[in-house]
């Protein structure tokens, strides 16, 4: 008998086989690879309170992971674009990274100094929420390491996918706990580190502009979000500028960003 053009069927039973025992997250990366061929995974828990927690890490380059724990999971994790998806309760299913972004995303400081260095060209998530107020990220990426987006139909497969990815996910990781805490105000979170750090004083205006800018969302972005003119969004730039002392949005980035990590603590990683 000739052997099937695709073992992804074979890799499937094995994932399904191996829910709730050890190396299901193998299994899971190998039915991945056999569909869309990412180059790495990470599979964290967001949660309303406290950092994301690490499930799962696979990557031939260790240059990828290089700044998770003392960057990502020290604070600005507050900045990615799916931990707002896990805010907003985002419905399960495969979202590609170019499709939830901020419009000035790949033009903002979290983007070059933290995307930039893990050589990341591309990633598609699948979202999963196994418990109210806890949202699991199965992240696939591609990096230097092929140098290549997803195509359109990875893409598809993906989406056509999602709904085994969140029963496999489901079924697995059942007993993660809720989230111990109401869901943080991060503009709040911001304005209160700033003032207990610097004695800078922000508006609740300010604040939201700031946390908006780090997200890497441009003038008009900011101004759909919060129901402002351009112009308005520009005048509460300016006065966020003029209360920090700075004049760019590198300064900002450099100002806030240890007040994210000081206001979490580092992520904690389940084997």
């Amino acid at each position: 008998m000739q052997p099937l053009p695709n073992l992804a069927e074979n890799r499937l039973a094995e994932v399904i086989a191996r829910i709730g025992r050890d190396r299901f997250e193998p299994a899971l990366w190998d039915l991945f690879l056999s569909l869309v061929r990412p180059d790495n995974l990470i599979i964290l828990a967001y949660r309303d309170s406290g950092p994301p927690v690490v499930l799962y890490l696979r990557s031939s380059e260790p240059q990828f992971f290089a700044e998770l724990d003392s960057t990502y999971l020290a604070g600005a994790y507050r900045l990615d674009p799916y931990f707002e998806l896990h805010l907003h309760r985002a419905p399960d299913g495969a979202y590609r990274i170019r499709d939830i972004a901020p419009d000035a995303f790949h033009r903002s400081r979290y983007f070059i100094e933290y995307y930039d260095q893990t050589t990341l060209v591309d990633e598609i998530t699948f979202v999963v929420t196994p418990a109210p107020r806890v949202t699991l990220n199965l992240c696939l990426g591609r990096d230097a390491n092929s140098g290549r987006p997803f195509s359109v139909a990875e893409l598809e497969t993906c989406q056509r996918l999602a709904p085994v990815v969140a029963a496999l996910s489901r079924a697995h990781w059942q007993g993660l706990a809720d989230s111990a805490g109401p869901a943080e105000d991060t503009s709040s979170v911001l304005s209160a580190a700033a003032r207990r750090r610097h004695g800078i004083a922000l508006s609740p205006r300010q604040a939201e502009v700031a946390l908006l800018i780090l997200r890497g969302h441009s003038t008009m972005s900011i101004g759909l979000r919060l129901g402002l003119s351009p112009q308005t969004v520009k005048v509460f730039r300016k006065q966020l500028y003029a209360r920090c002392a700075i004049s760019s949005q590198a300064e900002l980035f450099a100002l806030m960003l240890p007040l994210l990590k000081d206001a979490g603590q580092a992520g904690e990683r389940v084997p």
